[in-house]
């Protein structure tokens, strides 16, 4: 196989780092809906407990006894957060993938371009 041209290795490589990127992203987006699930789970077991009942919450290695309102309403917000960042993230990653299948298009057309058009006279 002979060697890809300057101007095509770099497409290449471009369309590498878009790759690494959407995969970034998608590990981002992973995380946040684990967390999400987490922080979902954590309300919906302080929605079945008595007003009044005592709770705590987890700061660094400790327990700390907490408010159920202000926990409530502390998990409610970083749930919100949660999902605002999840939809930005997903919006992102609709952006890469289609550049993504810009940039494949563009690569494959330009691989066709090198390769020989075929049937030798013999």
């Amino acid at each position: 196989m002979e060697e890809l041209p300057p101007s095509l290795r770099h497409q290449l490589a471009q369309f590498q780092q878009v790759q690494q990127q959407a995969q970034a992203l998608m590990a981002q987006k992973q995380q946040l809906e684990l967390a999400l699930r987490e922080t979902e789970r954590a309300l919906e077991e302080l929605g079945k407990l008595q007003e009044g009942a005592t709770v705590y919450k987890s700061v660094g290695g400790i327990l700390i006894k907490a408010e159920q309102a202000n926990l409530t309403k502390e998990l409610t917000e970083r749930k919100e957060t949660l999902d605002l960042r999840i939809k930005t993230i997903e919006r992102q990653e609709g952006r890469v993938v289609e550049r993504l299948r810009e940039m494949r298009e563009k690569l494959q057309e330009a691989l066709k371009a090198r390769q020989p058009t075929g049937g030798e006279a013999g």
